[in-house]
């Protein structure tokens, strides 16, 4: 096994030999100036021979100190400069960003032209997956998460909520009859997209009907209309902008959609969703590039 030196003996050694003052060495470390002697007292005792000459002063290099210092002072820089090319080259890989495949593909996404423009120096990486990646593991630098309260694996900061609504395309009538009351939704399809059954207050239409009818007659069982199901979100809102039957969809996801008048909503009677928050690990090497990244987000929605 290598023997190494004491360390800190060491770095005051070469900061006492650079300046050849003991003040100025401890000023540069954040010491005493006699701690910074004890230090290369102890480095002397190590090596076995005296490295100043302290009369008279001011203090000057003994030939062991002499031999010494450019071999130490070579090594950190060296050292040094290898950790400023790894900084380097880790500050211009993407920054990678996991969240929800229904979430990037929906909103993320078509903003990131708007992200390079501001912040080109500082390249993504999105990760979409509906799967958990761990932040303290480095599986990802910063995620975006869909979830009912804010995480606990990391610092939160809740960026947008979202509410559930009955959308459809404007056009959209099955049998000669437009949709005004929800009694029209006999006959109609109904889009689903998969939510798991633990979630007890999943948006799903079966929610939404139940809702319904505390507030209107004559809602429809949900054997009196069609059905077309996905697995994921984001095909369902496909298959709804794509006029294929009613959907309940997030506000925040087809955002845009309701904006420019590709989608309405059919029924003034959301269901309450869950928030985007974005969560990062603390202390992350890449803090500086996280915060662009969170106040650009911050600024966006």
């Amino acid at each position: 096994m290598r023997k190494l030196p004491p360390l800190n003996e060491l770095r005051a050694f070469e900061a006492t030999a650079r300046h050849l003052s003991f003040a100025k060495a401890a000023a540069e470390l954040g010491v005493t100036p006699t701690a910074i002697s004890h230090q290369i007292r102890l480095l002397e005792d190590y090596c076995g021979r005296t490295l100043f000459r302290r009369r008279p002063r001011p203090i000057t290099l003994t030939e062991a100190g002499a031999r010494l210092f450019p071999v130490l002072r070579d090594g950190l820089d060296a050292f040094a400069a290898c950790l400023v090319a790894m900084r380097r080259e880790r500050d211009g890989q993407p920054l990678r960003v996991t969240t929800t495949n229904a979430f990037a593909g929906r909103w993320l996404v078509p903003r990131l032209d708007a992200w390079q423009k501001a912040r080109p120096n500082i390249p993504l990486e999105v990760i979409g997956t509906d799967n958990v990646l761990d932040l303290e593991a480095g599986d990802a630098d910063v995620a975006i998460r869909y979830c009912l309260t804010a995480p606990t694996d990391g610092q939160a900061i809740e960026l947008l909520r979202d509410q559930f609504w009955p959308v459809c395309a404007p056009a959209l009538a099955q049998g000669g009859r437009s949709l005004k009351r929800a009694s029209d939704l006999k006959g109609q399809v109904l889009i689903h997209c998969y939510w798991s059954p633990a979630d007890p207050v999943a948006p799903t239409w079966q929610r939404w009907l139940q809702a319904a009818r505390r507030r209107w007659r004559d809602v429809p069982e949900l054997a009196e209309v069609s059905h077309l199901s996905f697995r994921e979100e984001i095909h369902s809102i496909e298959a709804v902008i794509a006029g294929q039957g009613l959907g309940i969809c997030s506000d925040v996801l087809v955002g845009d959609e309701l904006k420019k008048g590709r989608l309405v909503k059919a029924f003034n009677l959301p269901l309450p969703g869950y928030g985007f928050y974005l969560v990062r690990k603390r202390q992350h090497p890449r803090a500086k590039a996280i915060g662009a990244f969170s106040a650009w987000l911050c600024s966006t929605t």
